[in-house]
């Protein structure tokens, strides 16, 4: 009943702002506009149509929310009207009672705010989905005085998460059971997935982790600051951290009086990301202009800032591999190693045609190499290829969907930064320079050096071991031996048994038919 109840909000929601309308009227053909100015009759929808999806989104709830963000980066895709009534929020959605704020402080910490901090801010400076964002100042245990963020939950967050994710695992399991093609796309590994990182979300200790282990991997690239986070002061509704300095890379007008190289601010987005997925197998996953700033401080000018990282995507070891290697084989425009690593993967079902798979990928990817990103849509090669993978019949690998949806969010950063950039030749060199790191000496020698203490630990046992093994081993063969010979003989004695009783069962049919042929004689 809470799903009926919460599918009912919804629709009554689409109603209230005309979704319904927005839809209608957005198709060429003269009956679905003349529905649309039907189901608007009697309500009132004077409201711009971005305006109006943005409020719906928000009065919706958090995963709305993100859908619109994802959604407002996407300006190849949307109008611009729409694309820019949705950029609010990404850090502007309507901010909640700071006196909510201050008491969630006071319940974290068990005293008063002003005695947490020196100062406290009650204006929100960013407000999001999930939580919003307050400055103060905080005196540290030595007594220095450090210019902190803080960032709180919005109450009541968990419920109206549990509630649409619930309507969500219930609309997956409906489209798996009413369509074959629907399996393979996995719809309840994804919305189980997205559970999975919505809820992390809602811990903010998870998210100062997440925070602290960028920091360490981003430290010698120069190209990012994450901030530092103050551990005495996080809390699973509250975190404290170190105050970023920063324009929003949204800003580009800013940026650009500033002094900023834009299109090499573009290439060095492209190396972050592409750093944080195959060097760490450990990535920022929401990567939308809310949470990057620039830095214009002349010690770290032109610099990335990262902010909220309570999103995280990760990589095995053998994701990581198999995507580097499907990335490089794109770059040498081999489309036949694609097509082979897809059936090593056991991505695509056995006994499929490498020739035809790997014509299928070449039709997809080949018109849009050697074109900068304003004549290429990585969201529309994505669909393409989700048509080609429908015909034969790939699985969807739940893993990557937040990775598909940090690089739609890259693209939509880049378009934005550099149209004239070339995703391919920018990312290629690093993705060769890794495959050789992965394959050279260097991963040897990193590999024996990893595993170094072990080997120290286990030289000095081989001696002994290899005694043990050949002073006990033959005796326990020996023994399984005689087991084994004991119940082949008794094996053989039955087998005899059974077939000296079918010799003597078949004799004595013959000797009574001999015996009735004589009698009858």
């Amino acid at each position: 009943m809470r799903r009926f109840y919460r599918g009912i909000f919804i629709v009554l929601v689409a109603l209230r702002y005309g979704l319904d309308e927005l839809v209608l009227s957005s198709f060429q053909k003269p009956g679905l506009r003349m529905l649309a100015r039907v189901v608007s009759f009697g309500r009132k929808l004077d409201a711009p149509r971005g305006q109006r999806l943005r409020e719906a989104l928000e009065s919706l709830g958090p995963i709305f929310v993100k859908f619109g963000q994802v959604l407002s980066t996407r300006r190849d895709l949307l109008p611009a009207d729409i694309a820019d009534e949705l950029a609010w929020l990404q850090d502007r959605v309507p901010p909640f009672d700071s006196k909510i704020a201050i008491a969630t402080i006071e319940r974290a910490f068990r005293r008063p705010v002003g005695e947490v901090f020196v100062e406290f801010d009650e204006t929100p400076v960013a407000s999001a989905s999930i939580a919003q964002v307050h400055f103060a100042t905080l005196r540290e245990p030595g007594g220095l005085v450090r210019e902190v963020a803080v960032k709180v939950l919005r109450p009541g967050m968990r419920g109206v998460i549990e509630k649409d994710l619930e309507l969500m695992a219930m609309m997956a399991a409906w489209v798996e059971n009413l369509s074959s093609d629907a399996k393979r796309l996995k719809p309840r590994e994804v919305v189980a997935e997205f559970d999975k990182y919505l809820h992390d979300e809602l811990d903010l200790v998870r998210e100062a982790a997440n925070a602290a282990q960028l920091r360490r991997n981003m430290t010698k690239l120069d190209l990012v600051l994450i901030p530092e986070m103050f551990w005495d002061f996080c809390h699973g509704e509250v975190i404290v951290m170190e105050r970023m300095k920063g324009v929003p890379i949204a800003q580009l007008d800013r940026l650009r009086a500033a002094g900023v190289d834009i299109p090499k601010l573009a290439r060095d987005g492209v190396t972050i990301f592409f750093t944080q997925v195959f060097r760490d197998g450990f990535f920022h996953a929401d990567m939308h202009p809310g949470n990057i700033q620039i830095s214009l401080d002349p010690a770290t000018f032109g610099r990335y800032i990262s902010l909220d990282f309570g999103i995280i995507g990760t990589l095995t070891e053998s994701d990581k591999e198999y995507l580097a290697q499907n990335f490089a084989a794109f770059f040498r425009r081999d489309y036949k190693r694609v097509a082979e690593l897809h059936l090593e993967s056991g991505w695509v079902p056995e006994g499929t045609r490498i020739d035809e798979l790997e014509a299928a990928i070449r039709t997809v990817c080949e018109p849009y190499f050697d074109r900068p990103l304003k004549e290429i849509s990585l969201g529309m090669v994505l669909m393409r290829l989700f048509q080609t993978s429908r015909r034969f019949h790939v699985e969807i690998q739940p893993q990557l969907v937040l990775l598909q949806k940090t690089l739609l969010n890259i693209e939509g950063l880049g378009r934005q930064l550099d149209p004239e950039l070339d995703l391919w030749h920018t990312a290629k060199p690093f993705l060769e320079k890794w495959m050789s790191d992965q394959i050279g000496p260097r991963k040897l020698l990193e590999q024996l050096r990893a595993e170094a203490p072990r080997y120290a630990k286990l030289l000095p046992q081989l001696p002994r071991l290899m005694h043990d093994f050949l002073e006990n081993r033959p005796a326990d063969h020996r023994r399984e031996m005689l087991e084994l010979l004991a119940a082949q003989k008794r094996t053989n004695r039955l087998l005899q048994a059974i077939i000296y009783g079918g010799i003597g069962f078949v004799l004595g049919l013959i000797a009574m038919q001999l015996l009735v042929r004589v009698r009858l004689f």
